[in-house]
């Protein structure tokens, strides 16, 4: 309900007002009246009401004098005047002050209709409009983070674009980051990011990037001061104030805690790249340049460290091509299965990358990429290419790109490398067929043990790794379902034979929970172990 107080000096002209009427028709109720423009001033006060129908000549304040006071204090209070005399002047004042609208007495009731009903209107109106206001405001307080962060972002990537309007953005952001105090950036990498993400839900992933935040901010707050936020998936900027030399010198402290507790409260390993002092925000990119660079140099250096452009050699770096002679010579030992000549060209290649800064990362993935693909080529001619190779290679590709360091990516090349010797070593002296055979020989005798992958591996001397690989290829299925199908061929035999219970014949053939063992059984068969025996007696 919307509040309505009436001023007039007339007793009769109240009354009429007040009860004849239909105020609630328009949501309005009376809440107090009274003569004059003082004790009127009084009672809106303490009343605080949305709309004030007063008289226009009243004995000690008129109305005009009270409306005045009113659109000081109450802006929002809507007037409207009612008055017995047709005075020019008060059309005037009233129009000064803003009033809503101007009766004649007597009151035509529906004269005053139209009024009231565009009062509320407009109450209406103003109404929706403070609650979109009030909306709005609480969307932005909670937005506010998103807010920081995005202009954080922007800073680190294009410094001061309106150094006329920076400093109110970084007030209404509630920021503290004076245009010229001098700055440093810190880029806070995960390592083995792809591998991080792979092994948490959407859920945890954001929820492990609010932890980072949280640490790297509150560790920067107590060391130096400054901001923390994240840049893109797996990286996290730190922009530090450094007001005086002292808060420089903790900076590698700050960097070490900043590695400790990561790896302490989130098992994270981290990689930390520092930037160079900067004079002021505008250079801020400068130094998130900087520091960039030298997080980079984790490809080269090794993960789980804290590099600054001081660290960096001072060279001027070599440029290396894989030659033609270097591509016999793989070819050469590939062929030839000689892991010893392969190792020793995977090491001479690797290692001119390693100076080769430049270009390093670019070059050294493609590189990668021809040697994957000339030993698939290879298997290809020499006919030992598999059914189902395609999607190893496919993956093995798609790992090039994920790993971090010339290191991971020299092992991830190797090991494909010697595997495909491996290959070949195996077709020349048919030990490929004899590892099978050998390999089901052992689950045709152990079946009914708890016989593992890895046991037969050992048996046979080779990684369990390479023997699933193996497997699958020679025979297209794996290890663990061809144990599977001689377990129920086994059952099955055991279940024609009344004598035996079922759970006797789930522990007979490997399985020490029956009703998992009925489940496979059925997967397999498409009958349940009782079902089956029905069947067959």
């Amino acid at each position: 309900m919307y509040k309505l107080v009436i001023i007039d000096d007339e007793p009769t002209v109240r009354f009429g007002l007040s009860n004849y009427f239909d105020w609630q028709a328009y949501g309005i109720e009376v809440i107090g009246d009274a003569d004059d423009g003082d004790v009127g001033l009084e009672l809106i006060e303490r009343e605080k009401p949305d709309l004030v129908l007063t008289d226009v000549r009243m004995p000690n304040m008129d109305g005009i004098q009270m409306s005045n006071k009113l659109s000081e204090r109450f802006p929002h209070i809507k007037i409207v005047f009612v008055s017995g005399h047709d005075d020019a002047e008060y059309l005037k004042s009233a129009l000064q002050v803003k009033a809503v609208d101007y009766l004649f007495k007597p009151v035509n009731l529906s004269e005053l209709a139209v009024v009231i009903q565009r009062v509320v209107d407009t109450l209406r109106t103003e109404k929706q409009e403070r609650k979109l206001i009030e909306d709005m405001q609480v969307k932005l307080i909670q937005s506010m983070p998103l807010l920081r962060e995005k202009f954080l972002m922007s800073l680190i990537r294009e410094g001061v674009q309106h150094p006329g309007r920076i400093q109110d953005r970084i007030q209404f952001l509630g920021l503290k980051l004076p245009l010229e105090t001098a700055y440093l950036a810190i880029v806070i990498r995960i390592d083995n990011a792809a591998e991080v993400a792979q092994t948490r839900s959407e859920r945890d992933q954001q929820l492990l990037s609010y932890s980072v935040i949280n640490i790297v901010q509150e560790l920067i707050e107590r060391e130096i001061g400054g901001y923390a936020f994240e840049n893109q998936i797996g990286e996290f900027v730190g922009i530090l104030r450094i007001v005086d030399e002292d808060q420089e010198s903790l900076l590698f402290t700050l960097a070490e805690e900043v590695r400790q507790s990561l790896y302490s409260y989130l098992k994270i390993s981290v990689t930390i790249g520092v930037g160079e002092r900067v004079s002021k925000l505008a250079s801020v990119p400068q130094s998130y340049s900087q520091a960039k660079e030298a997080a980079d140099q984790r490809w080269f250096l090794g993960k789980n460290q804290i590099i600054s452009m001081d660290n960096l050699e001072q060279r001027e770096d070599s440029i290396y091509r894989f030659d033609a002679s270097q591509n016999e010579r793989m070819i050469s030992a590939l062929k030839a299965a000689d892991i010893a000549k392969v190792r020793e060209e995977l090491h001479a290649i690797f290692l001119a990358l390693s100076h080769s800064r430049a270009d390093g990362i670019a070059y050294g993935r493609n590189l990668s990429l021809q040697l994957l693909l000339l030993a698939s080529r290879i298997l290809l001619e020499l006919q030992v290419h598999k059914q189902g190779a395609e999607n190893v290679e496919n993956e093995l590709l798609t790992k090039v790109f994920q790993q971090e360091t010339l290191d991971d990516l020299r092992h991830l090349v190797e090991y494909r490398l010697l595997e495909v010797c491996g290959r070949i070593g195996e077709k020349r002296s048919g030990k490929a067929k004899n590892v099978i055979e050998r390999t089901r020989a052992l689950i045709d005798k152990r079946f009914a043990d708890n016989l593992q992958v890895g046991d037969i591996a050992a048996e046979v001397f080779l990684s369990t790794t390479y023997l699933c690989l193996l497997f699958k290829q020679e025979t297209g299925e794996t290890i663990n379902e061809y144990m599977t199908k001689v377990r129920v061929d086994k059952a099955k035999e055991l279940l024609q034979d009344p004598g035996n219970k079922f759970y006797e014949v789930c522990y007979a053939v490997g399985y020490s929970d029956p009703s998992y063992f009925s489940k496979i059984f059925k997967k397999y068969t498409g009958f349940t172990p009782s079902s089956f025996r029905d069947q067959v007696m």
